[in-house]
């Protein structure tokens, strides 16, 4: 790095040299003729306004006979003017050895009080991400803005999303009830209120919930969060058909290939297929009972109000949770039993894969999804036959 950093210093240097040092060092002549020249086209020039102020009328012909007079005798007097134009072929390069000398001490001098090289090798301390402590602190500050000005729009949104990305859910749904309040049926504000709600009541869209997603449909029909959240609602209440049709209208919006529009194939497929004799029955599934622990070598990366999520997935196809506990790492360890009454849609239930891959994960943001740094255990398949309890520890990171 200090190789680096002193031949970009050498290379600046040179770069400055190369600018100033040719002009000082290129000799030049200035011929007596060319200034002579020079009075001759100037005089001329001067005369041929004359003229034209005479034929317009600006002069009269003794001011144009006057000034023209004065003009002869000014080209006189500068024609006979001798010149010393002629300069020295070495005149002013003793500069250049100053120069040489002075531009790379100056640099030197000034990089030296006022620069350190020490700089360049800063970590990133202070340009990290805020942590968990930082970000509750801020939203904190926030809310208490929002109570002395609680006709802040925008800054209930702010807010709303905010406590939505802690996980706050009851929370951040009254922060959207506000912003509805004030702003009224806009299709985001509605899909943020709604979505909000439902995962305060554990993901189920029913009730008021579903109710705004539709209106937010009515004002925009192409919405794609509206047709996820109204798809979902649908298949929620048990209306396959009609779950079907809003996907298949966000199939056609979304980019051939994505990882979004499979998930949605794979939902379709996995609704239009189920046939109504494949409608589970009264009898609950019993479930799968899941012990989670941490390794002790990771205690000193979490802390004790941290999320840990518990939960099933399939094996293929869309990664949304058939089955989820929401816990705290102050509650490790515990038993829990994932079963059909955390399903988050009706049509993608545990009961209903024969395999499953059980994850634990502690969320260092209290993120849901998945990020770098959150500590996790998986199970990679268990059989729903299989009615013994699952242990998973927690021991590795998510890199």
């Amino acid at each position: 790095m200090t190789t680096i950093f002193w031949m970009l210093v050498g290379l600046l240097i040179l770069a400055a040299l190369l600018i100033v040092l040719p002009p000082i060092w290129r000799s030049r002549e200035i011929a007596a003729a060319d200034q002579d020249q020079r009075n001759i086209v100037i005089a001329r020039q001067r005369l041929v306004e004359l003229q034209e102020q005479l034929q317009t009328g600006t002069l009269t012909q003794a001011q144009y006979e006057e000034q023209r007079a004065e003009l002869e005798v000014a080209l006189s007097d500068d024609l006979d003017i001798p010149t010393q134009a002629k300069a020295s072929g070495t005149k002013g390069r003793w500069m250049v050895f100053v120069l040489v000398l002075l531009v790379p001490l100056t640099a030197l001098t000034l990089y030296a009080g006022l620069g350190s090289y020490a700089s360049l090798n800063q970590t990133s301390d202070n340009s990290a991400m805020p942590g968990p402590e930082d970000i509750n602190r801020m939203v904190a500050g926030l809310a208490a803005r929002m109570k002395s000005n609680p006709n802040d729009a925008q800054g209930w949104l702010m807010l709303g999303r905010s406590y939505k990305y802690l996980q706050q859910y009851p929370e951040a749904a009254d922060a959207f009830a506000q912003a509805y309040r004030l702003l009224g049926d806009q299709a985001e504000v509605l899909l943020s209120y709604a979505d909000a709600l439902a995962m305060a009541n554990d993901g189920r869209l029913s009730g008021k919930p579903a109710e705004l997603v539709f209106k937010a449909l009515a004002l925009e029909p192409n919405n794609m969060t509206g047709l996820w959240l109204g798809g979902m609602a649908k298949a929620e209440a048990g209306d396959a058909a009609g779950a079907v049709q809003l996907w298949r209208k966000l199939e056609a919006l979304l980019p051939p290939d994505s990882e979004a529009r499979q998930e949605i194939q794979t939902l379709m497929a996995n609704v239009e297929n189920r046939r109504p004799e494949e409608q589970p029955t009264e009898a609950a599934s019993p479930g799968i009972d899941v012990e989670v622990s941490l390794a002790p070598e990771l205690r000193t990366k979490i802390s004790p109000e941290q999320t840990v999520f518990i939960y099933a997935q399939a094996l293929s196809g869309p990664k949304m949770p058939l089955a989820i506990v929401r816990k705290q790492v102050s509650d490790l360890p515990l038993t829990v039993n994932l079963n059909d009454s955390m399903a988050m849609m009706p049509e993608m239930k545990l009961s209903r894969f024969d395999q499953v891959k059980l994850i634990a994960r502690i969320s260092k943001s209290g993120n849901a999804t998945q990020q770098p740094g959150d500590l996790i255990g998986v199970i990679d398949s268990v059989a729903q036959a299989d009615h013994t309890r699952n242990i998973i520890v927690i021991d590795s990171e998510v890199k």
